[in-house]
């Protein structure tokens, strides 16, 4: 028997997509390297909608089955379009394209030091990202184990509104609170609801998680101080007290776009809870907090400064966590095959 591999001739045939994968305390991030066409737009909402209206096919084939999962996460990278950006990003999962994504940043600031893609002198590199939600200035410092550790300074995040309740159908009243940190997420005290967040319980997580952000979308308009495109729910995130990693502060659960659950604290979802803890007193200027995830991971969030955003009391949160390289993968499209496009399966 003779090598299995592709002869020229036959690689000819398909559409040909390279991705480096990582993960970021668990959850996974598919790194688009090459086989996009280039995406037109001076902003970054711009190349958002470009991409959506007239390239989505490329996004179901990366995060889809059978190339991925119902929980794949994706970052295509672009030109940059502010100054002081090294490079604009965009962020691909199995609805859509998110706004802002904490835990891609961290990836995308190890693996690009990592491989030299960004300058890195051996100690430490300052990296400026534009992204939908705005400008993210990111870092990655080597400790004294000479491992990568990555960092990132959110968009101004501010508490939206406290103490709010709904009606859920199969549940019943539910008190939430709504936090920005780069998207909006209602924040549900699963603890008060008697709701496990343990990996166990994920179905019924992912269950509630929808229930609750289909009816918050339904009974509480959301408007973003600046754009439209920013306007809108992305997630239910469930925290409880009930925690597994020493020193946790408590234990995050994010069900995002179509009952996708994030495997890590969520990088944007860590930035809004300080900004809700600060809202009510909870947390001071430069008090970090370690938040854990559904499968363990962590993640630390302190918030910086206070601003005024647009008329919003805003902080400026930074986020740490641990991210790793896990593939190197080149993905073919034969024009024959029956899944152009791909499929989910829950």
């Amino acid at each position: 028997m003779g090598p299995v591999q592709l002869s020229p001739e036959l690689l000819g045939q398909f559409r040909r997509i390279t991705t480096l994968d990582a993960h970021t305390e668990g959850e996974p991030l598919r790194i688009i390297t090459s086989g996009y066409p280039a995406i037109p737009g001076n902003t970054m909402l711009d190349k958002r909608k470009f991409l959506a209206e007239h390239l989505d096919e490329y996004r179901q084939l990366l995060m889809f089955e059978p190339r991925g999962h119902a929980d794949m996460y994706g970052v295509l990278l672009t030109e940059p379009v502010s100054k002081g950006a090294d490079f604009g990003v965009l962020f691909l999962h199995n609805e859509g394209y998110s706004s802002m994504c904490g835990h891609a940043v961290l990836a995308l600031a190890t693996v690009l030091c990592q491989t030299g893609a960004i300058d890195f002198d051996g100690c430490s590199a300052e990296i400026g990202i534009d992204a939908p939600a705005g400008f993210i200035r990111a870092f990655a410092e080597k400790d004294t184990t000479g491992r990568i550790q990555a960092s990132f300074l959110n968009v101004p995040s501010w508490a939206e509104a406290l103490d709010l309740s709904i009606e859920v159908p199969g549940i019943g009243e539910v008190p939430f609170d709504i936090g920005f940190g780069g998207a909006y997420y209602a924040y549900v005290d699963a603890d008060a609801l008697g709701l496990d967040c343990s990996a166990d319980n994920v179905s019924q997580l992912i269950d509630w998680g929808r229930r609750i952000k289909q009816a918050v979308m339904a009974s509480y308009p959301i408007k973003h101080p600046l754009d439209e495109d920013l306007s809108f729910l992305y997630g239910t995130i469930f925290t409880s007290r009930h925690t597994a990693v020493p020193g946790a502060h408590s234990r995050h659960v994010c069900v995002f776009a179509d009952g996708e659950v994030d495997r890590s604290p969520t990088g944007t979802g860590v930035a809004g809870r300080i900004a809700l803890l600060h809202a009510r007193g909870k947390v001071e200027l430069a008090q970090a907090l370690t938040i854990e995830s559904i499968v363990g991971g962590k993640m630390t969030v302190e918030a910086r400064e206070r601003v005024d955003f647009h008329g919003r009391d805003a902080l400026i949160p930074r986020v740490s966590g641990r991210a790793f390289i896990t593939g190197e993968h080149t993905f073919l499209l034969h024009p024959d095959d029956i899944f152009q496009t791909g499929f989910l399966l829950r």
